[in-house]
């Protein structure tokens, strides 16, 4: 006899529906898979198919095995609670100092948070303390990582893949956090990376020629490498260079172009008839270095290596798509790992922009304009007054520069006794700023003399595709 719903359909948000179908799902397998009898199968099926048109008639859009309904933002015709987080691949907006509430996020888009058991089978794995960036939340939820360190624990080989849109010539310290990352995942685990730079979605978006476009991918491709790549085991590349260039890149954008509705596209990025129909295959261009086999140079034409992408979670729309076409194009779905935003100096509500010098710490900031940024933008949790606050302390889960010492300073206990000592109103807020003052001071000033020492030549050489240092 099939399951009665629990309440009224009609009830239901559109993720419940989501999740209802998608146990429904599992539960008509399982009854077939176990040979159950054939009427208890038919009901189920029944409640299956009553549960998709209920789902399409809230959401507009047909049932989609792992890809979760838009941002509600979207299926309301743009409108959205006061207290809601919006998110998707160009816009981060929260109402809350504390930044957007990643566990709600995490939920919303259907991820895994990162717990304590993974992060200990990390530290099994390679044998060293995990990256603080791990350790801290930073980066906080994932998709299939434990088969990602399954075929790490049986000699089989992966591989990673992040990327950058290159929108400006300079980065900010923001845009740093997964290249930091990607580096430290590729030198433990020894594996291929590839970095795609996305200089065609910016002219699609952005008011500015190809030929610009190009130019701030390689520019952004010098801070890249000044992050200490290994040019034997890294290809970073242009999409205007490259999806020209590989045919093997090519067909598999084609083929994820196949299996992708304009309906689909829409739900999921909220793209309108008004759009340019660029921005509509777009999506594709990003998924196709999922697969090893757009990167034939690389991996010997095999295309069953499993991707590992380390990215904000903001990117994840791309790859919920991505994992959903996988299997029906043959290919193994990747793996992600997400991270946080970087907080705007001015506070956790957005992103930082690179449009807003104010907004951000940028690589070519002096000494001088970092100190001066700081001191005048970083938004406080101290209180008005020192007396208030050596009283009642400061909150360090609003404070941007606490905030920003989470991400760059390594030292976990000096962390701690800074988080302690300002809650307890010890330590003031301008101190608090310069504690971060000269945590980033020398370490962008490193930066910068790392990334004179990049030639064009030696960005031609990472953007050559090759055979990397790996047989495969």
């Amino acid at each position: 006899m099939a399951d009665s719903p629990n309440c009224d359909l009609k009830s239901l948000s559109p993720l419940q529906l989501f999740e209802r179908v998608t146990e429904q799902g599992e539960k008509v397998r399982a009854l077939k898979a176990g040979k159950a009898p054939k009427d208890e199968i038919d009901a189920a099926v029944r409640m299956l198919l009553s549960l998709k048109l209920s789902y399409k008639s809230a959401t507009g859009q047909d049932y989609q095995a792992g890809l979760p309904p838009r941002d509600l933002v979207l299926i309301n015709n743009g409108t959205t609670k006061e207290d809601e987080d919006f998110v998707d691949p160009w816009t981060v907006q929260t109402s809350n100092a504390k930044g957007v509430d990643y566990d709600k996020l995490i939920v919303r888009f259907g991820s895994s948070k990162i717990g304590t058991d993974l992060i200990n089978r990390i530290e099994r794995a390679i044998g060293q303390k995990p990256h603080h960036f791990l350790r801290r939340g930073i980066f906080f939820s994932h998709r299939d990582m434990d088969q990602i360190l399954d075929a790490y624990e049986n000699k089989k080989s992966f591989y990673l893949y992040t990327g950058r849109g290159p929108s400006s010539q300079a980065m900010h310290v923001g845009h740093l956090i997964p290249f930091v990352f990607t580096k430290w995942l590729q030198e433990v685990f020894d594996v291929p990376l590839v970095i795609q730079l996305t200089d065609d979605e910016k002219y699609l978006w952005k008011d500015m020629t190809t030929e610009k476009a190009y130019e701030y991918a390689k520019e952004n491709a010098k801070d890249i490498i000044a992050c200490g790549f290994d040019i034997n085991k890294t290809f970073i590349f242009s999409d205007l260079d490259y999806l020209g260039a590989s045919t093997g890149f090519y067909k598999n954008v084609v083929k994820v172009q196949k299996h992708v509705t304009f309906n689909q596209v829409k739900g999921i990025f909220g793209f309108t008839d008004s759009d340019c129909i660029g921005k509509i295959s777009f999506p594709a261009i990003q998924a196709a270095p999922s697969f090893s086999s757009s990167f034939p140079q690389i991996f010997n034409g095999k295309d069953n290596i499993q991707c590992l992408i380390p990215c904000a979670i903001d990117q994840d729309p791309y790859f919920r798509m991505t994992r959903d076409v996988a299997p029906r194009i043959g290919q193994p779905k990747p793996a992600l790992l997400h991270s946080v935003f970087f907080p705007a100096l001015q506070g956790a509500q957005t992103k930082m922009s690179a449009s807003d010098p104010n907004s951000s710490i940028f690589l070519t900031d002096t000494p001088k304009q970092i100190k001066t940024k700081i001191n005048k933008h970083a938004f406080s949790g101290g209180r008005d007054t020192i007396e208030e606050h050596r009283k009642y302390g400061g909150n360090c889960d609003v404070d941007v520069s606490f905030m920003y010492l989470t991400f760059f300073l390594e030292d976990d206990d000096r962390l701690e006794q800074l988080k302690e000592a300002y809650t307890s109103g010890e330590l003031l807020t301008g101190e608090l700023k310069k504690v971060l003052i000269e945590t980033l001071q020398p370490l962008i000033a490193a930066h910068q003399e790392r990334r004179k020492q990049v030639t064009d030549e030696m960005v031609k050489q990472f953007m050559t595709p090759r055979k990397l240092a790996f047989e495969f």
